[in-house]
């Protein structure tokens, strides 16, 4: 036994679980005794860890991913070597394995050691566990149970806005109807002033108006309007 056993990485990632991945720290260090060893993660439904068998070999019917979790009971996948987790962990790097991210290869009987999308919320365990070409070397603990996320169903959904909703209908029905006769009004009073009847007067043209000529005497000299 080599330890610790596999956890969920505490690095702050998004998809921490979804509703069939989950993601794992890398087990760096976990072997290096075994420089020659081929490290393998061995996943399993919770009630059915403890009666894995180690020397169930990986690739074969008996640990193949699309036969899992029926009849098949754990699964084998994400194959690496040593050299795969180094001690020293390279700056920068998100050293975490996401479990089920595989989807091209989750039918296909030829590669029965895909890391394909998990059937069900589970609980699951998983492991780390050496080989030596068939032969197991070393093994990790088995992880606590891993609880994947399930999607709500509709009938599950909270109601509780609703009633806002409704409100909105309301006030938007009110103001649709506001607007209908507002714009009925403003119709009706263009086809009223179309006719002569609004707005209309009659202009008569105003009598001409005469003025009459006045002479004044004092304008004239009076000698010579006598001439």
């Amino acid at each position: 036994k080599v330890g610790p056993a596999p956890a969920l990485t505490k690095q702050p990632l998004e998809g921490l679980t979804t509703a069939s991945t989950f993601v794992l720290d890398q087990p760096r260090c976990v072997f290096k005794d075994f420089g020659n060893a081929v490290i393998w993660l061995v996943v399993a439904l919770a009630k059915d860890a403890p009666a894995f068998n180690n020397s169930a070999g990986p690739g074969t019917p008996e640990t193949a991913f699309q036969s899992f979790p029926e009849p098949v009971s754990a699964y084998m996948t994400l194959n690496a070597t040593l050299g795969s987790y180094p001690c020293i962990e390279p700056p920068r790097d998100i050293t975490v394995l996401r479990v089920g991210s595989e989807t091209s290869c989750a039918k296909d009987v030829s590669r029965p050691t895909c890391n394909g999308p998990l059937p069900g919320p589970g609980p699951y365990r998983v492991k780390f566990l050496a080989l030596e070409g068939s032969v197991p070397v070393a093994e990790t603990d088995w992880s606590m149970p891993i609880t994947l996320r399930t999607a709500k169903s509709p009938s599950s959904l909270s109601t509780a806005g609703s009633g806002h909703s409704a409100g909105m209908i309301a006030i938007t029905a009110i103001l649709s109807i506001l607007l209908a006769i507002l714009l009925a009004a403003l119709v009706a009073m263009l086809v009223f002033c179309s006719s002569d009847s609004c707005g209309s007067s009659t202009f008569s043209k105003p009598d001409s108006v005469s003025v009459r000529r006045y002479n004044t005497h004092h304008v004239y000299d009076q000698a010579a309007a006598r001439l």
